[in-house]
């Protein structure tokens, strides 16, 4: 007799707006859970860096498909590595300090103003 009083008893349906408010509390706290896993992957890549690594990579270049050269620097030498289908193989060796290839300024970049005001000219 209870089950059939409380079956007869009409389910009281939500508002549009409380429905509309955990709509859009659940997608804030999606966005902050996004936001803090990539602040807490950037922090954990600042740790890893510290310990004193010894080795790295200068510049990279592709020769073919599957061909690159590597300029590795370790503990103050350079090396030029060759990559490729058959392995990793050793082509020179800088002994001491490399030498830094001055580049050359870039132009300044314009301000955005500036550039509004030579669209608006045209």
């Amino acid at each position: 007799m209870i089950l059939l009083a409380m079956a007869a008893v009409p389910a009281a349906e939500p508002g549009v707006g409380a429905e509309l408010l955990r709509v859009c509390l659940s997608l804030i706290g999606i966005i902050a859970l996004i936001f803090a896993a990539g602040w807490l992957g950037r922090r954990a890549q600042g740790r890893a860096r510290p310990g004193g690594r010894r080795i790295r990579c200068v510049e990279s270049f592709a020769v073919g498909t599957r061909d690159r050269l590597l300029l590795l620097e370790a503990d103050g030498k350079r090396l030029l590595v060759g990559v490729g289908q058959g392995g990793m193989r050793t082509l020179h060796v800088y002994e001491g300090d490399a030498l830094v290839a001055e580049v050359p300024p870039s132009p300044p970049v314009p301000a955005f103003a500036d550039l509004l005001g030579f669209w608006k000219r045209k």
